[in-house]
């Protein structure tokens, strides 16, 4: 198969003897577990097609076997693929989030943080931020001092952040004293129905001789943590997530030469479980190859090295999966020890509506490297644990960075500059503002897929305060049902990420509700982000909301606008 052929402006795909087999297993019809969104799985979950001699795109299969109708009982509408959409004249547009310009807003400070070697270090390395509505507070576990400490920290904004003493021999933040840490993942539980496993907490300590597996552990307050269950063999960086969708488990576990080295190099395994700590005793001999770089994924032109998939995380949000692939584009390690600058590692989005098989449609990082020295995030970007908060319209990605130190080389690769001042920063996105369906001066209209709902509210986030959306509601033979026509919309022109839409003669849906019907967008002017239909006026979505966010006091987004009057004390960037 041959690996790599880029043309200028585009890539050829060529489908190779190694690709055919499993993008035709892929594109079988599924006779498995049916979702919440209509998406049905294959009867043997997760698949074992995958193949990892592969450079060609993962496939999507739900995107070529579409549900004829489509629920959208789950959370906002996002527009990032055709999934929901019929037909369009509208132009599809990616965004990326803008780095705060006070970044970085946790950097080394303290003698833990500049770790037993001398290598600063304060930043999550997956980690996690996340807002906890017992306490009303931000809280964050990240890595004090390279591949050493595990450390806790908190915060009442996001944005400035305290050290709790909460080892009170060392008068420090350290959490965990008896296990070394590469790196961690941390998740807030609200779906548990046990209090004292609230919070869960994946760790990978840094590669010794015949020690190649991580530890799971629980809290109740996360600071104080259950005994460690050991794993399953994985390689470092591997991390974990949670599918509330499906209620499992996920461990994405770095390719390792305990489980087998890929011809596509750094690359992830996949494995679930219902339960976190059973879930932790997985037999690498079973655990199925998934996904890695693949190439559409372009080499960085000065360093020419091919990509690599060094990290996926991933959480709910809203009705869909949220990742970050964290793709790797070199040099390799000895070259940068020898230099005391860091690898390269950017992070790009990523979305599933079925957990396992990753939408890409942009290439462009999402989350960039500077790449250039006097720069804090010069390279090694990495996400955290949990993706992003919710601050009223706003989405903040915490991320790590490192900057590098060209005056520490050391042929110990613990001590070596490469991975000198590891601090964490933010970057901020529109509330679902992954991407936008587009109108100029020229009406352009959406008509979705035949929908079902449950509530009876129409919202959408659009940006129109120049132009106008409207809204129609259509039967199955494309006929306008009465009273939800153009006529009867008042015309928005408006700017919002939460919006109703509403009719004259009755704004409510609830007579339609469980019946299969179309929704024709016309917008002019503006951008359509996503839509939903609530069963309140409030406008909750009823969604996934990732890390959660000022105002909420779940998982799930039941509180509607009273969250965005909640989180304007926050709204700081």
């Amino acid at each position: 198969m041959k690996r790599r052929t880029f043309i200028k402006g585009s890539v050829q795909l060529t489908l190779g003897t190694v690709a055919a087999p499993y993008l035709a297993k892929a594109m079988m019809v599924d006779t498995g577990e049916l979702l919440y969104n209509g998406i049905r799985l294959a009867e043997e979950w997760p698949p074992k097609y995958m193949d990892p001699a592969s450079f060609r795109p993962m496939p999507v299969p739900y995107l070529k076997n579409i549900p004829k109708v489509i629920p959208v009982h789950v959370g906002r509408q996002l527009l990032f693929d055709d999934f929901l959409i019929e037909k369009t004249d509208l132009q599809r547009e990616f965004h990326q989030p803008k780095k705060y310009e006070n970044n970085p807003v946790f950097k080394p400070e303290t003698p833990l943080e500049d770790g037993y070697y001398g290598v600063k270090t304060a930043a999550p390395k997956d980690g996690g931020v996340w807002w906890d509505p017992k306490d009303r507070k931000f809280k964050m576990w990240y890595e004090a001092g390279w591949m050493q400490d595990s450390a806790y920290a908190e915060s009442r904004d996001g944005l400035t952040w305290e050290r709790p003493i909460i080892n009170k021999m060392e008068g420090n933040n350290r959490i965990l004293s008896y296990l070394v840490s590469d790196s961690t993942t941390v998740f807030l539980d609200h779906f548990t129905d046990n209090p004292k496993e609230r919070f869960k907490m994946f760790l990978r300590p840094s590669n010794t001789p015949g020690v190649r597996k991580g530890f799971c552990m629980v809290s109740e307050d996360g600071i104080n943590w259950s005994l460690p269950i050991q794993t399953g063999f994985c390689g470092d960086r591997s991390t974990i997530f949670y599918n509330p969708f499906r209620k499992k488990w996920i461990y994405s576990i770095r390719s390792d030469g305990s489980i087998g080295s890929t011809p596509i190099g750094r690359a992830r395994y996949y494995h679930e479980h219902d339960d976190f700590l059973k879930g932790a005793r997985w037999d690498h001999k079973k655990i199925v190859f998934w996904t890695g770089a693949d190439e559409l994924d372009e080499p960085d032109p000065d360093i020419g090295d091919a990509p690599q998939l060094y990290n996926l995380s991933a959480v709910g949000y809203e009705s869909i999966m949220l990742g970050l692939h964290e793709i790797h584009l070199g040099p390799k390690n000895e070259i940068c020890a020898s230099i005391g600058s860091p690898k390269i590692t950017e992070l790009k989005i990523s979305f599933s509506r079925d957990g396992f098989h990753w939408d890409r449609p942009s290439r462009e990082a999402f989350i960039k490297a500077e790449r250039k020295d006097g720069f804090w995030d010069k390279g090694y970007v990495q996400s955290v644990g949990g993706i992003c908060n919710i601050i009223g319209d706003k989405l903040w990605f915490h991320y790590s960075g490192v900057a590098g130190n060209s005056q520490q080389l050391n042929a110990d690769f613990y001590k070596n500059g490469m991975h000198y001042g590891c601090s964490m920063g933010v970057a901020v996105l529109r509330r679902d503002g992954f991407a936008s369906m587009n109108a100029g001066s020229k009406q352009g209209e959406l008509l979705t897929r035949p929908v079902t709902f449950t509530g009876q509210y129409l919202f959408v986030n659009v940006d129109c305060p120049k132009g106008t959306l409207r809204v129609e509601v259509l039967d199955m033979d494309n006929k306008v049902i009465d009273g939800f026509n153009l006529r009867n919309c008042q015309p928005l022109a408006v700017d919002s990420t939460i919006q109703q839409v509403q009719w004259k003669k009755d704004s409510s849906l609830a007579r339609l509700a469980g019946k299969e019907v179309r929704f024709r967008f016309i917008l002019q002017n503006g951008k359509l982000y996503s839509f939903w239909i609530s069963d309140s006026e409030n406008g909750r979505s009823n969604g996934y909301l990732a890390a959660g966010g000022p105002g909420y006091q779940g998982g799930t987004d039941i509180e509607g606008i009273a969250a965005y009057e909640a989180a304007k004390p926050y709204d700081k960037i």
